[in-house]
């Protein structure tokens, strides 16, 4: 299957307690670069994510996007600093001693005193909390390709057809090939006509130029190659997969047979197939930059 290099992802899923929302973005890029934008108290986990990405993504400029709401079992544990609460209780005992008072010590009371309570953020297991991350990636990554799909048949479909007009277009050049000797021949027998007038012409000599011209248009080998290159091409779309840099590899065999056959083509119809040619080659190559 073809996939499209650009798309969009997301998922989201409650993960022991926790919300956790992931995003992916893509653009074009030549090889693959990914950044990862985590909450800053659980950057361990972006080396797993950037893993996950790569088990997916070929290559393209990608951002992933990670929120992550608080805990329900509540992230802080509190508990009592004993030391500091039995010196505030024993200096409120000699005071009340001290000075004959009544005795209205309680929890209420010692629990206003500042620090009496330590209030302290649980240890996070960053193995477990990675791979909670790393589940949520998965869902936006599932997503992500179901676009990336969806865009790359479009794109499959755009190249194919492409492709059968470079295909019908060749065909019309091959037809057209022997026209243009026979009619360089018969040009050439007009002007020694013209030039020699009455005197008897060399048909040896005609046929030796036009052999010699033959020579020098024939586009059979290129035309060849040029079907095997459409033959390659589908056969890669048909494999699918990460092939947009062998493709942007093959569309460079494309133009360098077209340019090829335009130098050898002197006549008008043939230059303009060839044209035609190039045209739907650069569209083909501008297309293949969205691929994988």
């Amino acid at each position: 299957m073809v996939k499209s290099m650009t798309g969009y992802g997301r998922g989201e899923a409650v993960v022991h307690g926790r919300t956790i929302t992931v995003e992916v973005r893509s653009v074009n890029n030549r090889y693959l670069d990914c950044t990862v934008k985590l909450p800053r108290v659980y950057v361990f986990a972006e080396d797993a994510v950037k893993a996950g990405v790569q088990s997916h993504i070929s290559r393209g400029k990608v951002d992933v996007f990670v929120t992550i709401g608080p805990s329900e079992k509540g992230d802080v544990a509190i508990s009592v600093n004993k030391p500091l609460a039995d010196g505030y209780y024993t200096a409120l005992c000699r005071l009340r001693d001290d000075y004959g008072l009544k005795d209205d010590i309680s929890v209420s009371l010692l629990s206003r005193f500042p620090d009496v309570f330590l209030v302290e953020k649980t240890q996070e297991d960053v193995e477990a909390m990675a791979a909670d991350i790393c589940s949520v990636l998965e869902l936006a990554l599932t997503d992500f390709d179901a676009m990336r799909s969806r865009e790359g048949e479009k794109l499959y479909q755009d190249v194919l057809n492409r492709a059968d007009t470079i295909e019908g277009l060749t065909a019309r050049v091959e037809e057209r090939s022997p026209g243009i000797v026979a009619d360089y021949r018969a040009r050439l027998t007009a002007k020694l006509n013209e030039v020699l007038q009455n005197t008897q012409i060399d048909e040896s000599r005609i046929l030796t130029e036009a052999a010699i011209y033959a020579d020098k248009v024939a586009v059979d080998e290129e035309t060849v190659r040029l079907r095997s290159h459409l033959s390659q091409l589908r056969h890669m779309l048909e494999q699918g997969g990460a092939i947009g840099r062998k493709l942007d590899f093959l569309i460079q065999e494309f133009n360098r047979e077209a340019n090829t056959i335009g130098s050898k083509c002197s006549d008008i119809e043939t230059a303009g197939y060839v044209v035609d040619i190039k045209a739907e080659i650069e569209k083909i190559r501008e297309q293949i930059q969205n691929i994988e």
